[in-house]
């Protein structure tokens, strides 16, 4: 029998209301038990942009996605804050280190900003940012509100790191609907940096699928769809996200996903290039981890991301982790192999349609050779009859150059001595 390791289904951590600014009022004729659909006639605050009443001088971009009326309804109240906290892994024996109380003290007072002739504190150019909302090995999440003269407020994510130079780099080159808006760079006085993103009240995508227990298979195919998409733009943009999992999946209170947290992004493809690169060293959440990580000193990054989008899916479907990781001594992915050796569909891909059985299979195929590309994915016949909540723009699908990283498309680099892909760009 194959058994799977329970996701861990505690409540979320409710964080006092006093301390969340939204730039929606209370809405006291709700029920608490009553689900809370959204009127999809209109844009949500902070989430889907605020078209009335704009600025000129304002620092978020315009919105670049359609809402389209679907036969599924996504669940998510603006209001409710579905935080993981500390427990991300608890269950499938992995835990991330958080212990770093220096950075929790760094809001005691708000950092300063220096410029050359004047000095702009944090909470005068986005708002102070409150209280904690999530954790990273490198640093915290806090939600920050931003509040202007006759501009509705926008929430944000001030996300206070050591290192993100070149996850900057990455994340603010990226417009597209599927992928988080990162505004932002500061350095306070105490040479902290903070990187401020678009707040997305749904949550993370692990949060929702943990309270739920599963989602309805409209829902998650939907999220699925999105996710590809969003992991499209950035293959056809030469970046691979290398640590796709449902904690780095970000929800508005309309159900549109997110990408976030490019910390192990990598640049498979420059501008001026032609032809990808291959990528080494293992990298990543273990239960999301394509088994080539282990085996291969070179791979593709490419189908890495496409085998964590595979895992993601069957955990939306399923409410649990496949396996802990995919090696051949966890019992699990081993009963897996064995199954796919016989020709054999396992019990959790037994229930699936046809249609979704034959896109799983190929994407969560343990030889990357013989793995589905996100085009292959694009161009299946279920994948096209995907209801799909959120459209991105034409506008939205090329990628814009940060020369703040040092990197100009007309001037041709070195690149790094990687192993070239062969015929696969």
């Amino acid at each position: 029998m194959f058994n799977f390791e329970p996701v861990d289904k505690e409540k979320p951590t409710k964080h006092p209301k006093d301390l969340i600014v939204s730039s929606e009022p209370e809405r006291s004729d709700q029920s608490s038990h009553a689900k809370k659909v959204h009127d999809i006639r209109r844009p949500q605050s902070a989430d889907a942009r605020i078209s009335q009443n704009p600025t000129t001088n304002s620092n978020f971009p315009k919105p670049r996605f359609q809402k389209v009326f679907s036969s599924h309804v996504h669940n998510l109240s603006p209001n409710k804050k579905i935080s993981r906290m500390h427990n991300i892994w608890k269950g499938v024996g992995i835990h991330n280190q958080f212990e770093n109380k220096q950075i929790e003290e760094r809001n005691e007072r708000p950092p300063v900003l220096k410029h050359s002739k004047s000095e702009v504190s944090l909470s005068e150019k986005y708002g102070k940012p409150q209280e904690i909302i999530g954790r990273g090995t490198f640093g915290v999440v806090r939600v920050s509100h931003k509040i202007e003269p006759k501009v509705p407020g926008e929430r944000l994510y001030a996300k206070y790191i050591k290192r993100l130079t070149s996850e900057f780099c990455i994340s603010s080159s990226l417009h597209h609907i599927n992928v988080i808006d990162t505004l932002d760079l500061l350095q306070d006085t105490q040479g902290n940096y903070c990187e401020i993103m678009e707040f997305c009240a749904g949550g993370d995508l692990y949060s929702f699928i943990a309270s739920s227990g599963g989602l309805e298979k409209g829902e998650a195919d939907c999220f699925f769809g999105q996710l590809i998409n969003g992991v499209k733009y950035l293959h056809d943009n030469g970046v691979a996200h290398r640590d796709l999992k449902p904690e780095n999946l970000l929800l508005t209170s309309a159900g549109c996903l997110k990408i976030s947290d490019f910390g192990n992004g990598e640049c498979f493809r420059m501008a001026w290039e032609t032809q990808a690169h291959l990528s080494h060293g293992i990298c990543g959440s273990e239960p999301y981890i394509a088994p080539e990580e282990f085996t291969e000193d070179w791979f593709d990054p490419r189908l890495v991301d496409v085998w964590a989008c595979g895992i993601i899916y069957m955990g939306m479907i399923m409410g649990r982790h496949l396996w802990k990781i995919a090696k051949a001594e966890d019992s699990n992915f081993k009963i897996y192999l064995e199954a796919r050796t016989h020709g054999v569909y396992l019990e959790p891909f037994q229930k699936l349609s046809i249609g979704v059985r034959r896109v799983m299979s190929m994407v969560i195929e343990p030889n990357p050779k013989h793995r589905a590309t996100i085009e292959q994915i694009i161009n299946d016949p279920w994948f096209s009859m995907i209801d799909i909540c959120f459209k991105s723009s034409p506008s939205s699908n090329s990628i814009t150059t940060n020369l703040a990283c040092g990197v100009k498309c007309n001037e041709k680099q070195k690149t790094m001595n990687k192993p070239p892909i062969a015929n696969l760009v």
